[in-house]
């Protein structure tokens, strides 16, 4: 079955960074775009990163451009988020996802806390 497992997360002090891992099994990784999502306290899930199946061709929210980059590394079923310049609004629980057939799924999430 599908399996996501994120990693990485921690608490850094503001325009710190920090390097988010997700593995993944279960299903052909290189064949799917991954996305990373995040949700802090309070607020709805948002999209944060999304990278193609064969890294070509990624894309950012605006409030992370510049700061964040997204990669993937399909000989090792693996994708990151390096997080660059954290600032304390980037607060949240971190999620991978991959939508295969229609169905979305998520790992257990790694909290991602900045705070001085």
């Amino acid at each position: 079955q599908v399996q996501l497992v994120e990693s990485g997360g921690g608490l850094v002090q503001p325009g710190g960074s920090l390097r988010l891992s997700c593995a993944a099994s279960g299903f052909t990784f290189s064949s799917y775009v991954m996305k990373w999502y995040r949700q802090a306290p309070g607020k709805e899930r948002e999209l944060v990163a999304l990278i193609t199946n064969s890294g070509t061709g990624t894309n950012y929210a605006d409030s992370v451009k510049g700061r964040f980059s997204i990669s993937r590394d399909n000989a090792k079923n693996t994708v990151y988020l390096q997080m660059n310049s954290l600032k304390p609004e980037d607060t949240a629980v971190y999620y991978c996802n991959v939508q295969r057939y229609g169905d979305d799924y998520w790992g257990q999430g790694t909290q991602v806390i900045v705070s001085s």
